[in-house]
């Protein structure tokens, strides 16, 4: 069951990055302001990147995610 929830969880912060990247590019690409949305939507990703990097590594040491072969 915790798998299952770790799971999702990963699955929740993997869409939200890649929205954080697609709103950067959007930004990047239609904004002609001097706004800074793009620096922010980049900061997003690298804060949700680094939260998932942690979550995957205490996932790891608690057993609810085990590594296996393919």
């Amino acid at each position: 069951m915790m798998a299952l929830v770790i799971k999702t969880i990963f699955i929740i912060l993997f869409g939200l990055i890649f929205f954080s990247l697609g709103s950067a590019f959007y930004f990047l690409i239609r904004d002609r302001s001097n706004a800074d949305r793009v620096v922010k939507a980049l900061t997003w990703r690298i804060a949700l990147s680094f939260v998932l990097f942690i979550l995957l590594f205490i996932a790891f040491a608690m057993g609810w995610i085990s590594p296996h072969s393919i």
